[in-house]
């Protein structure tokens, strides 16, 4: 669907106000119109590199920051394409290592705009038809694929024959896209949520896979079985630990000792062994051990427990405390940031917007222990939740108090106890932090 994405050059506004155009009412998953839009274009996701397809509720992000780290450590390139971009379009394309120039995202997204009548396609279609034929077009070593929603029915599982196919963490997210009834699908939501994001599994590729409840489990084994991939399994073909301040990996053909992830939160562990899986279970490239510990330190992505730096938006605190952002938006990266907070030692203030169609008490309920106040706010250019929204979900009495926009928030909060900050529930209001304080990702 449409982000309501802008952009300081005019020749990329330009397309950016034509994606915007395209009916909301042709986000309906399924492959006919990208794969129609394709065919026009010469079916360019037939020449790309060897493909990382990477699905997943929560985590496949930072996964596709652990693949791009390592195959750069090996001092090999890779083409990125992950969603949504926090700051800037760009963001969601990076050709060979770089983030996608204007004048180039200007010209794909013409190119692709200019072909697409009568397809039906969506914004996401068209943007992912860009992406690959940016790709097919630029010579790379790998290319790395975030799925956008789902997997059986996302725009990119027109990839015919990726080098291995990975699911991160899984949760309830979409439950309008994917939880929809239809015939021949799981009854129960977290089987069909597996069995969606396991649709991305093909014929003779790899599939790997963290380890599920057992009726996840089934799902995936399923779809894996109906494509024909070769599945592996967290805790059988491959594992994972933390102990004695490093990452233990292991698997069949060795194991690996390796520094804890640079990236905050000890989820990031768990991204970072999937990664490391899925490079040990492909045979497309080679990426050497060295490179597989150099990404540990490497690996950056933005908006996921990032601890702001010093900047116009920091400085109106006043006071030195801690600031953290993260676009988490579900009740499993609530758990997930309900662990990182009871670590501080202290309570935190939170700065709260999320979208309406999220639920509102995902991050509170987990969080809520550790609440010193709550401040809700707007998420520019969406429908968002109110602070009545967010108040009927705490039980602790807690007052939720309402902000204009976060330069307000954090001048209210200027005046309370100086102690930790966290911002979280949308990527979009996430982007506009790191906007306001000067740190918009390269």
């Amino acid at each position: 669907m449409p982000d309501h994405a802008v952009s300081s050059d005019p020749a990329v506004q330009t397309q950016l106000d034509r994606l915007a155009a395209l009916s909301p009412g042709r986000d309906v998953l399924g492959l006919e119109r990208i794969t129609a839009l394709l065919a026009r274009l010469g079916d360019p996701h037939h020449d790309l590199p060897p493909v990382f397809h990477v699905a997943g509720t929560n985590g496949k992000g930072s996964t596709c920051a652990f693949l791009r780290a390592a195959i750069e450590a090996s001092g090999q390139t890779a083409h990125v394409y992950t969603s949504p971009h926090l700051v800037r379009f760009n963001e969601r394309i990076r050709i060979a290592g770089r983030l996608i120039s204007d004048d180039a995202l200007a010209g794909y997204l013409a190119r692709v705009l200019d072909i697409a009548e009568g397809t039906g396609a969506s914004f996401f279609e068209v943007t992912t038809a860009a992406a690959f034929l940016a790709f097919a077009e630029t010579p790379a070593d790998a290319c790395i694929i975030e799925v956008g929603l789902g997997g059986r029915l996302d725009a990119t599982n027109v990839l015919p024959q990726p080098a291995v196919c990975g699911i991160a963490a899984l949760g309830i997210d979409h439950e309008a896209f994917l939880l929809a009834p239809e015939e021949g699908t799981p009854d129960l939501p977290m089987e069909r949520i597996a069995f969606e994001k396991a649709g991305i599994a093909k014929q003779d590729v790899p599939l790997v896979i963290q380890r599920y409840a057992t009726g996840m489990m089934g799902a995936i084994a399923g779809q894996a079985m109906r494509a024909g991939a070769y599945v592996k399994v967290r805790g059988e073909d491959w594992d994972a630990a933390l102990y004695q301040g490093r990452l233990h990996y292991r698997d069949v053909d060795g194991r690996l000792s390796l520094p804890v992830p640079r990236l905050p939160g000890e989820h990031q562990a768990d991204n970072a062994a999937l990664a490391v899986a899925m490079i040990r279970h492909q045979s497309a490239i080679t990426i050497p051990d060295s490179a597989l510990s150099a990404a540990m330190g490497w690996a950056d992505w933005p908006a996921r427990l990032q601890r702001l730096s010093d900047g116009p938006l920091t400085a109106l605190l006043g006071a030195n405390e801690s600031v953290w952002l993260d676009g988490g938006h579900n009740p499993d990266a609530g758990a997930a940031l309900a662990k990182h907070v009871a670590g501080m030692g202290c309570k935190v203030h939170l700065i709260i917007g999320m979208l309406s169609n999220k639920q509102a008490g995902a991050l509170l309920g987990p969080l809520e222990p550790y609440l010193a106040s709550v401040t809700a706010l707007p998420v520019p250019g969406h429908a968002w939740h109110d602070a009545d929204a967010f108040q009927a979900c705490l039980t602790s009495g807690i007052e939720v108090e309402a902000a204009a926009d976060i330069e307000a928030a954090f001048a209210r909060l200027a005046q309370r106890e100086p102690i930790p900050l966290l911002i979280a529930g949308s990527l979009y209001l996430a982007g506009e932090v790191l906007k306001a304080n000067g740190q918009e990702p390269d």
